[in-house]
């Protein structure tokens, strides 16, 4: 019996992640046990967080629901110095995630980097400060998780078009044009926007 807890507690704690284009954006796999109720599976946890390099302390969770889809929220960022880290995970349903360099000076300034988190692969991604952020939602009743290392700040929010040609995004294609709010609708261009990041090497 003994055995049999160990292996299993060895698998919980396995967190594994992979790199992506942009340096310090990681897609994280938090690993998980199946069996025939469904499954178990530590979704965030600080001190594996870190072994894997990321050393933030998060401070306000916030849960976004979208109930018919495809809906498209952002692109959204907090201005310095209320700026925000984020931990993006998909409770149910799935979306295409995306985030957009906008640190001025940065080797990968204005690229941006996208992928599907879903509820069923469980995969999560960790975004750094200086990214925009925003998401398409893939499936009815999607609701999205982020964790965030600052609080919400009204005067330090900011958005940015989610179909600014500099950016050149390319979302998924969809069956209808999806649902977006007028402030979204509204958002300028990046090189109208009053963004303060400025790249210093790596941070």
């Amino acid at each position: 019996m003994q055995n049999i807890c160990e292996a299993w507690c060895k698998r919980l704690i396995m967190t594994t992640n992979k790199e992506t284009a942009i340096s310090g954006v990681l897609e994280i796999y938090p690993d998980r046990f199946d069996d025939d109720r469904g499954f178990f599976s530590e979704i965030y946890n600080l001190r594996r967080l870190a072994a894997l390099g990321i050393n933030e302390t998060f401070v306000q969770d916030n849960l976004s629901l979208s109930t018919y889809p495809p809906v498209l929220r952002g692109l959204h960022f907090q201005r310095r110095p209320h700026a925000q880290a984020k931990l993006i995970g998909v409770m149910t349903g799935s979306i295409f995630d995306v985030i957009v360099d906008i640190r001025e000076g940065s080797p990968t300034y204005k690229q941006w980097f996208g992928l599907k988190i879903s509820a069923k692969k469980g995969n999560q991604l960790f975004v750094p400060k200086g990214f925009a952020h925003g998401f398409l939602t893939l499936e009815a009743n999607t609701s999205v998780f982020y964790k965030v290392t600052d609080y919400y700040s009204k005067e330090d929010e900011r958005s940015i078009r989610y179909d600014d040609p500099d950016i050149g995004i390319t979302w998924p294609a969809t069956s209808d044009d999806p649902i977006i709010s007028d402030k979204d609708k509204a958002a300028p261009m990046l090189v109208d926007v009053d963004n303060n990041y400025k790249y210093l090497g790596g941070t």
